[in-house]
């Protein structure tokens, strides 16, 4: 097969002394100097003021390699050192080269050329515009011709090395956020996938959405600590929730305050946005803010500057926001209790996270992961005896098993059982008291929620229709209307409601199901959240 080369002129290396020239590595001359490496065409890229050497080199290699043909090919940089000029300069060249695939080889000769070139030509060769191989060449000995060449062909196996290394970091990262949690569930591994993606490739707003203990301030804590690690932000990790922030001090904890701008006000006050500067502030349960401060909110957010309380004069900060609620914001936004475009702006990323009881499958691997944070806490080991493993295991994962505080709940339970254990054993009686006291603790919980939730199938579809129920839809109904509206969305509501028929779906369409499950009764989803 012929072999079509593509090289750039060395204005350095290629250019030697008249006398001299050949007792020394050229780089472009010795390409075609190798007895075992025969061009057929050499694509020789010279720029504005090279093109005396680029015929001396020309001539040169005809002398050497009679066989190949020389073409000079003339591109003109305004900068050599401006990468996007550079890139597209030569992206518009690949496209220029007659080559005929079935016929030639082609190779890119990365030799020579400014590091900028070089790259460019790397990166272009790689995503396919110069389809070929890249030539490296380097002097023999006391810098003596034709020294060495390697062909590197970037679909070789051998590369493979290079994306697993990136692959292992990737894996690296997501287990970074899972805090080291071997975790099981499908869909939760693939959001914690997606969401490292976007942690290290995205500064904008992210909006973190599930039940109450689903974890998103440590997920926010975890953002924040890889971004520190790879020095993608370089300043705090500043967190607030915003449903402890009540009356004029939220403006004054948000934005901060100049002394004497209200009662009190003894001192100037920051703020916690400006101590965000460079790195990432977190709002837990945004859904709590007010309207003012909303405002005040999405200013800073797209102007990265807004005023302090009694301030004359703008301050700056830039951050990255990271929300977290449990609250659906759609519906708060319909009632007007949340602003349409401050929730526009935070939901550019947005993750819906599961709670508890949609992944019973990771609550082993959280029993242990909890289990070692409490020893340490302790300063000594603790473990299950096996029968109370399986016992609470059991439990746990069962259908009786509520978790309505999610992971806030298992890990208090574990933490309780830690505490109470006699030595460094959690035994099967501690289990049997900590099962007696979740059980207690949630019937009360459910007995009081089931009061509250009595009227709930009268209220949407009236008296009338419900005597007109049997037994069984009545119940039925009336649990699916109560877990819509403990959920924060109908996505969440669903994945509760069809956790195990979902599992034998490929594409589950949980949504859809519900929505017509409620049609039956002429409910819809926005009925739910405007009642």
């Amino acid at each position: 097969m012929k072999k079509l080369v593509v090289g750039f002129l060395g204005t350095t290396l290629d250019r030697r002394g008249w006398e001299t020239r050949w007792d020394h590595w050229r780089p472009s001359v010795a390409v075609c100097q190798h007895e075992d490496l025969l061009v057929d065409t050499f694509h020789l890229i010279y720029q504005d003021g090279s093109r005396d050497l680029a015929d001396q080199v020309k001539c040169d290699i005809k002398t050497v390699s009679p066989e190949t043909n020389v073409v000079l090919d003339k591109i003109a940089f305004k900068n050599p050192w401006d990468f996007e000029e550079v890139f597209t300069a030569l992206l518009n060249y690949s496209q220029s080269i007659e080559f005929n695939r079935d016929e030639e080889e082609l190779l890119l000769h990365i030799t020579t050329g400014t590091h900028v070139s070089q790259i460019c030509m790397f990166l272009l060769t790689e995503a396919g515009f110069f389809p070929g191989k890249l030539l490296q060449t380097g002097p023999g000995r006391r810098n003596a011709p034709p020294g060495s060449y390697e062909i590197i062909d970037l679909d070789l196996s051998r590369y493979d090395c290079i994306a697993s290394r990136f692959r292992q970091q990737t894996d690296d990262d997501i287990s970074f956020l899972k805090s080291g949690i071997s975790t099981r569930n499908n869909d939760y591994n693939q959001l914690i996938s997606e969401i490292e993606k976007v942690t290290v490739r995205s500064n904008e707003p992210i909006l973190l959405m599930g039940p109450t203990g689903a974890g998103k301030s440590r997920l926010a804590k975890q953002i924040y600590s890889l971004k520190k690690q790879r020095k993608i932000v370089t300043g705090k990790f500043v967190e607030i929730n915003c449903a402890t922030l009540r009356g004029d001090m939220a403006m004054s904890v948000l934005f901060g305050h100049k002394k004497g701008a209200f009662t009190g006000a003894t001192d100037d006050r920051a703020g916690l946005l400006k101590a965000a500067h460079k790195g990432i502030l977190f709002l837990d349960e945004i859904g709590e803010l007010g309207l003012d401060e909303q405002a005040m909110l999405l200013q800073a957010i797209e102007e990265k500057r807004y005023m302090p309380v009694g301030s004359d004069h703008e301050v700056e900060s830039e951050f990255q926001l990271l929300s977290g609620t449990n609250r659906n914001l759609k519906t708060e936004v319909r009632k007007g209790k949340f602003r349409e475009d401050l929730f526009a702006r935070i939901k550019f990323w947005s993750f819906d996270l599961p709670g508890l009881s949609e992944r019973r499958e990771d609550i082993e691997p959280n029993i242990n992961f909890e289990l070692q944070r409490r020893s340490a806490e302790l300063g000594k080991p603790i473990t299950f005896s096996s029968e109370a493993k399986k016992m609470y295991l059991g439990f746990a994962t069962g259908k009786n098993a509520l978790w309505p505080a999610n992971f806030r709940d298992l890990n208090n339970s574990i933490s309780r059982m830690a505490s109470l254990a006699d030595g460094n054993r959690i035994s099967a009686d501690d289990v049997k008291r900590e099962i007696l006291r979740l059980n207690t603790e949630w019937s009360e919980t459910t007995d009081s929620n089931t009061e509250k939730n009595a009227p709930l199938i009268t209220n949407f579809i009236g008296a009338t229709k419900e005597g007109e129920l049997d037994l069984f839809d009545r119940i039925q109904l009336n649990e699916v209307l109560r877990i819509c509206l403990s959920s924060s969305n109908i996505a969440e509501a669903g994945r509760k409601l069809f956790s195990e028929s979902r599992k034998n779906s490929l594409k589950p369409n949980d949504s859809d199901r519900l929505r017509k499950y409620l049609q039956r009764f002429n409910i819809s989803w926005e009925m739910l959240y405007n009642s």
